[in-house]
Order: structure tokens, then C-alpha cells, then sequence
């Protein structure tokens, strides 16, 4: 199928989603669900192609879905001009960090720049890609004016932290409450209106910068926490206390606690990323450091070297260096039984354990090929086999074939458990 609209722009169309990824194709799917006509941009043109075909490339989504999709009327596509015929725009776009550390607003800025080539009067736009408070007022807007629309009164700009958490089998994005907030009240409303025909729950903000700094705080809690406990693991360690028993003892507390449990690292787009554009905003705008935020990303980020110190500790008990023995990677995703591989600590460790003269090997029933730091790798096809070949292996996400394998913490080889799930005679936890 073409990627080309410009026979169809005649019709209608009540959403244009820019970026259809984890978080466009599920508003996508929604919005499918409820009737209305929408068409999904992206500029990769194989991605486009696929989805036209009926193949999906995220998790949440399988082909049958996309069917779906394509049957009640979606169209993907390259060409933004159908933005002239849309009632609604969203742009669900990345935003990594820099090489600076800052936020990248490349593809942003990209997005919108094409939505102010098109847009009409009427049209509500939202931005939904994590960014530092300030971005859709100061930076969105005056690029969506170049049009000659004024914002609040010839189009409306809002808005509204994406909440997609892929394989997340409980709240999706209906059930998920929404937080939206405008550049004026009318842009409030307007965008409230459109998600009320998707969501259970809208919650209005007080404007766009309130629902930025939302979206910041909701994942900058997660990360000082999940930076806690990783530190208190290291000192659990040295002090001979079972950590995982004291969370779970902590845990019973029916108030004032929330379990957070340590890892080999952070990953995904959300927790490595999005506080960093807290902190770099503070800076930027303020003059002075967000500590706290810092200080979590010093202590996450060092998770993966502390991993790899536990897994040589390890050899060394047995009388082995790392350097020349065979290590196993058990799972290289950030998510357990999730295919995404974004940001995962899984590649840093492998980068330190080959510099160090390991030789790895990895297993992911969900990653079939692998590449890490410029290496790829085939996944190992006999779990058992594997880890009986290997020197040590390391337990890096917890998939579900993992916890069900009954012999795997059996294994005479030692065995390197960083979530907590195994139990067995040779198996560490971290």
C-alpha cells in the first residue's frame, strides 16, 4: 500500500497519531475501538509498510490487532499533510537525551513543524511525548503560530503525559486516568472533551506545565525509590542482611509503604530518561542542581558495575577469573516478559564483562538476536545446556519460562539471581 494520502484527503479524518510506537499504536487501537477515522504518521517508511501489511512491531499489539485496526478504517502513513483533514492531531514522538545529558527535542520539534505546515482552524494538537515543563507553551506553540492560527482562539494546543506501560495486563489505556492540560482554558477543555471519548477518567490540569511536571514526578518517584533500595542492597550485602526479606516484611505494612525492589540497573524510556529533564530544567532555568534526582541517577547507573563486581566475587569463589570464563545473560529486556529492549541494563553489563575478558552468552526466549555495544549474538536454544556450560550465569529479568524452570536454580554452575525469584544451593541473589 502507498504511504502517499493525497488521494484520500477528500474524507474526513477525525485523529492523525504522529510516532506509532508503544505509546501511538495503542491510541491508535483505541481509537479504532470506538469509530473513529484515524491515521497513524511515522517517517519510517519500513515501519509504515509493515503495519499497512497487517504486521505489528510492539508487544502490546499482536498482527491480528492491527488487522483489526486496518478493517475499522486505519491507514499508516508518511505524509503529514493529511493534518489538513484532522479534527485532532497527538504526536506520541521519542524523546532521548542528548549527548549533553539534555532532552532531545528533535523529533518533536520535527512533528510539529510538519503539523504547522497543515493544520487548519478547529484543530486540537497534543503532545504526549515526555518533556521538561515549559516545552508545549514555549517551545510547541509559538512553532504551531507560524501557521497564522492563534492558539486558544483559531486552534487548540494541550497537553497529556502518555501512561502505556507495555505488558501491563491490568491497566491499559482506557482504564489508565488521563491528565491533560492546555495552553488556555479552552484548550483544556477542548482536549479533555476528546479524551473523555476514550479514558474512564480525564483529570484536568491547571495548564500544560502542571501536566509536564506530572508526567516527571510520577517516574522521578519511581526512580529515587528504585535507587534506595539498590543502595540499600550493596550495604544488605556487606552487612550479611537478607535484603528481599526485609522488603517483604517491610511490605506487610498496610500504610505509608510502597515495595520497590532492586535490580541490575534501570531501563525502559521512562526511568533512565524522563528525570533527567527534571534535573536539567532546574539547572537550566534555576541556576542549581536537583540533588536528590542527580544522586538516583549516579546510584542507578552504577548498578551495572556493581553486578558485574558481584558475578567476579562469584568466579572467584570457585577459583576462576572472569576474564577467559563463559558467562550467561539470562534475559536482556528492561521488562519481564516484554520484548523491549529499551535502555535495559542488560548491554552496559555486557560491554564491562566483555572488557574484562569474559566470554558472553546470552538467552532470551523474547530477543532472538542480540546487539549489544556493537556485538551481535544469536540467544543460546537449550536453556539447561547453556547454563550448565557456562562459569556463572547472571539472572538479568525474571521472564516467566525463568520462574518456571524448576531446575534452573539447581544448576552446578553458580548463579547470580539480581531480581530475587530463584531459590537453589548455587544461587546468589544480589
Amino acid at each position: 500500500m502507498t504511504t502517499s494520502l493525497k488521494d484520500q484527503r477528500t474524507g474526513h479524518v477525525d485523529l492523525v497519531v504522529f510516532g506509532l510506537g508503544y505509546v501511538g499504536l495503542p491510541l491508535v487501537q483505541r481509537a479504532c475501538e470506538i469509530g473513529l477515522k484515524v491515521v497513524g504518521v511515522d517517517t519510517n517508511a519500513a515501519l509504515v509498510a509493515a503495519l499497512n501489511s497487517g504486521r505489528s512491531h510492539v508487544d502490546d499489539l499482536s498482527d491480528d490487532d492491527i488487522a483489526t485496526m486496518l478493517a475499522a478504517g486505519f491507514v499508516a502513513t508518511t505524509d503529514s499533510s493529511v493534518v489538513r483533514n484532522a479534527e485532532s492531531v497527538v504526536v506520541c514522538v521519542p524523546t532521548p537525551l542528548d549527548a549533553g545529558g539534555g532532552p532531545d527535542l528533535r523529533a518533536v520539534m520535527s512533528a510539529m513543524s510538519a503539523v504547522a505546515q497543515h493544520v487548519t482552524a478547529g484543530t486540537l494538537v497534543v503532545l504526549e511525548s515526555t518533556t521538561y515543563p515549559g516545552t508545549t507553551d514555549e517551545e510547541v506553540r509559538p512553532l504551531l503560530e507560524t501557521s497564522g492560527l492563534k492558539v486558544g482562539d483559531d486552534i487548540y494546543l494541550a497537553f497529556s503525559p502518555e501512561r502505556i506501560d507495555p505488558g501491563n495486563a491490568q491497566f491499559g489505556l482506557k482504564n489508565t486516568p488521563k491528565v491533560v492540560g492546555g495552553c488556555t482554558p479552552a484548550c483544556t477543555e477542548r482536549a479533555g472533551k476528546f479524551y473523555g471519548q476514550l479514558v474512564d477518567t480525564v483529570v484536568l490540569a491547571v495548564g500544560t506545565r502542571e501536566a509536564e511536571m506530572a508526567k516527571l514526578l510520577e517516574n522521578t518517584y519511581r526512580h529515587v525509590n528504585i535507587a534506595l533500595v539498590n543502595e540499600m542492597a550493596r550495604f544488605c550485602h556487606d552487612l550479611d542482611i537478607d535484603l528481599w526479606d526485609v522488603i517483604n516484611c517491610a511490605a506487610t505494612k498496610p500504610f505509608g509503604f510502597q515495595k520497590f525492589q532492586p535490580g541490575p540497573g534501570v531501563g525502559g524510556h521512562c526511568i533512565p530518561i524522563d528525570p533527567n529533564y527534571l534535573s536539567h530544567n532546574v539547572k537550566k532555568k534555576l541556576g542549581y542542581q536537583f540533588k536528590f534526582v542527580e544522586l538516583a541517577q549516579e546510584i542507578n547507573a552504577g548498578m551495572p558495575h556493581y553486578v558485574v563486581s558481584r558475578a567476579q566475587d562469584l568466579l572467584n569463589l570457585d577459583r576462576k577469573a572472569l576474564n577467559g570464563s563463559r558467562v550467561l545473560l539470562l534475559g536482556v529486556t528492561y521488562k519481564a516478559n516484554c520484548a523491549d529492549q529499551r535502555e535495559s541494563p542488560s548491554a552496559p553489563i555486557a560491554k564491562q564483562l566483555r572488557e574484562l575478558g569474559a566470554d558472553v552468552r546470552y538467552h532470551d526466549p523474547l530477543v532472538p538476536t542480540w546487539t549489544a555495544s556493537g556485538v551481535t549474538l544469536e540467544s543460546e536454544t537449550d536453556l539447561a545446556k547453556a547454563v550448565r556450560e557456562a562459569d556463572i550465569t547472571i539472572l538479568l529479568q525474571a521472564h516467566d519460562m525463568y520462574l518456571q524452570s524448576s531446575d534452573l536454580g539447581e544448576m552446578p554452575t553458580p548463579l547470580l539471581d539480581t531480581r530475587g525469584v530463584l531459590s537453589g544451593e548455587r544461587v546468589t541473589t544480589l
